[in-house]
């Protein structure tokens, strides 16, 4: 099995070209019913299905250039209010992000921001024109900057996974851009894509386990969490109601998460008696 398909879930490129499919016939209803609605009888000109045809028409229309102006307001947003990493400022994780950029072959080196969060445990990459980026809010940095910088580590090259597998492109959005909001289907996506990244960021931080018990335990608690016992409870995570549960949210339950990185090898360091395996 080669590198770059062991760091992509193995469900999410077929998942990916079904969304595609889906969304280029969504679209062509779209077009197909504005192209009818003027050779209807005039009783439908103003029906409210008419309308919806309309909007969703004019919605079409725009969609290019309306997502362009979100992803360049978005950067100069950042730009405006964060603080941007570089070799004077926090040089060393600095020159992790370049590290793990020239390893994951990406063509150009992402920006990083370190923002506030207000309170959140966040991370985020994104793109606007000629330019990919990564943000690390403050909660989440100050809390494994100084005490577990591995965790800090895994959690970049997670993000940096979605840039090299271009989740964050232009032209990758708009292929989703109609059915990933449909519900179910497009948090399903969204899961497979958080699955890919996690093992991107386990591959460059083997010893990043940290990097996702912050988000199961919260603030303070990283470095009292027995990972083995989070592990275990992984493992038992199963049932109707828990898949129940899953259905709706775009991020896999996170136990389950860090589970899945330890079977598979990618994650190691402190977890004990844990079987390694190579499929998910």
């Amino acid at each position: 099995m080669s590198n770059s398909t062991r760091l992509r879930h193995p469900a999410e490129l077929p998942f990916f070209v079904f969304m595609v499919v889906l969304n280029v016939a969504i679209i062509w209803f779209i077009v197909q019913a504005a192209i009818t609605l003027p050779f209807l009888p005039e009783r439908f000109h103003d029906s409210g299905w008419a309308t919806t045809v309309r909007s969703a028409f004019i919605g079409l229309l725009l969609l290019v250039p309306g997502l362009i102006v979100v992803r360049e307001t978005q950067r100069a947003q950042i730009r405006g209010t964060a603080v941007e990493l570089s070799p004077r400022q926090y040089s060393e994780l600095y020159a992790v992000a370049d590290d793990f950029a020239h390893k994951l072959g990406l063509p150009r080196r992402p920006n990083i921001y370190l923002a506030n969060g207000n309170g959140t445990l966040n991370a985020f990459a994104a793109q606007a024109t000629g330019h990919d980026y990564v943000v690390l809010s403050n909660e989440l940095f100050v809390n494994l900057y100084q005490n577990n910088r591995e965790g800090l580590r895994f959690i970049l090259g997670h993000e940096l996974g979605h840039i090299r597998l271009h989740h964050v492109a232009l032209w990758y959005q708009l292929a989703v851009a109609y059915s990933e909001r449909i519900p179910l289907l497009g948090p399903a996506l969204s899961r497979l894509r958080e699955y890919s990244c996690d093992r991107h960021g386990a591959h460059l931080c083997p010893s990043g386990a940290t990097g996702l018990v912050l988000l199961a335990s919260g603030r303070y608690t990283e470095h009292t969490t027995d990972v083995d016992e989070l592990v275990r409870q992984g493992r038992r995570l199963r049932g109707f109601w828990v898949e129940l549960a899953q259905l709706p949210q775009s991020h896999p339950f996170t136990v389950r998460r860090l589970e899945r990185l330890f079977r598979l090898g990618l994650l190691h360091g402190r977890l004990r008696g844990a079987e390694s395996e190579t499929t998910v």
